[in-house]
């Protein structure tokens, strides 16, 4: 569950930070726009900074991370710019989802290690080919 807040906060920060931009683009006062520049910048260095200081490997909730992110930017958009998604957006999101959902689920098990190991394994793979 905690794993799950920290991907639900980074995708917020992430979603939030880009919409404000966004807005911040669209602004006639030069003023407005960089306040709302600097506050979607400061989110997004904070997304970013988040998920470099995370307690976890990012490989491992990376499907986790994207259907999240999908669901959340759905929700902003809706929040931010009053836009439904359409038909398309919404049988493509199944698919995101339900393979965020086949990438998290399936992170943990032996075949999925041996087929994708670690960075460290990796590094250590490729100092034993030298």
């Amino acid at each position: 569950m905690r794993v799950f807040l920290f991907v639900l906060l980074a995708t917020v920060l992430e979603a939030v930070g880009d919409a404000i931009v966004r807005v911040a683009l669209h602004r006639p006062s030069s003023l407005a726009r960089i306040g709302l520049f600097l506050l979607g910048g400061t989110l997004l260095t904070l997304y970013g900074t988040s998920l470099n200081l995370a307690p976890i490997e990012f490989a491992a909730v990376t499907g986790m991370y994207i259907a999240t992110l999908f669901i959340v930017f759905q929700i902003t958009n809706y929040l931010f710019f009053s836009t439904l998604p359409t038909g398309p957006v919404v049988v493509g999101g199944i698919l995101i989802v339900s393979g965020g959902l086949i990438v998290s689920l399936s992170g943990n098990s032996r075949s999925h290690k041996a087929l994708f190991p670690s960075r460290i394994e990796s590094f250590s793979l490729l100092a034993h080919l030298h």
